[in-house]
């Protein structure tokens, strides 16, 4: 499978192994579990803020997201509160509701790659504020998250740049890759959801991880590997 935007690096012959992280790398969705986190904790009305946490992840299991929509909605907390109160409020949501489902298998497969030499790459549509440290603690060095924005140290609510989702998922890969030299010549790519099929038709070998279902009706037809990290 030949990748539209291949990058040679001299002498140096990369292999790239990308996750999606949430219901992939993760036994759950580090977003949606985020918005449970903040209701449980009375930084947002829980109520209001449960129903429609609920409506966007349907909405993103059918594959109807809005995503500017959701940025708007899921940002927004991130700019009622102080830096110092966001680190603190993270530490405790890493280890309620994160390191709980980092499962052993999805360590194993990391430290395959890790193993093989490969550079590994975490890409997600979840915000960096959420995700830098579960890269972290996956220790994978490498992510691509949707950015948020921030002025004079504080979080604004809005999105910067491209959110990292379907096609844009693509195109920050494709920057991503003009900015380090790698090509996809020998790419892995696992993800769990319908919403990254763009990314894993350009990779070499795409696996599909405990798959939706239109994924996995996807993965069958096309002959992927199916597998499981739960």
């Amino acid at each position: 499978m030949l990748c539209p935007f291949e990058h040679h690096v001299e002498g140096n012959s990369v292999h790239l192994a990308i996750f999606d992280l949430d219901n992939t790398l993760l036994a759950g969705d580090s977003d949606y579990l985020w918005g449970k986190f903040l209701a449980r904790r009375g930084m947002v009305d829980p109520e209001f803020y449960e129903q429609e946490n609920q409506r966007f992840y349907e909405e993103y299991k059918a594959g109807e997201l809005d995503i500017l929509e959701f940025l708007a909605f899921s940002l927004k907390p991130l700019s009622e509160h102080s830096p110092t109160t966001l680190t603190r409020l993270h530490a405790d949501f890493m280890t309620e509701c994160i390191r709980p489902i980092i499962t052993p298998a999805a360590r194993q497969l990391l430290a395959k790659h890790r193993k093989q030499g490969d550079i590994l790459l975490i890409i997600t549509a979840t915000n960096r504020f959420i995700t830098a440290p579960i890269a972290e603690e996956l220790e994978v060095p490498h992510l691509l998250a949707t950015d948020a924005e921030m002025v004079n140290g504080r979080y604004t609510g809005r999105v910067e740049g491209i959110p990292c989702f379907r096609e844009g998922k693509v195109e920050r890969l494709q920057l991503w890759l003009q900015q380090t030299g790698y090509n996809l010549a020998e790419s892995w790519f696992y993800s769990d959801s319908h919403n990254d099929l763009p990314l894993l038709e350009m990779v070499t070998h795409p696996v599909a991880v405990d798959p939706d279902e239109t994924l996995a009706d996807h993965a069958e037809a096309k002959d992927w590997p199916i597998m499981s990290l739960r």
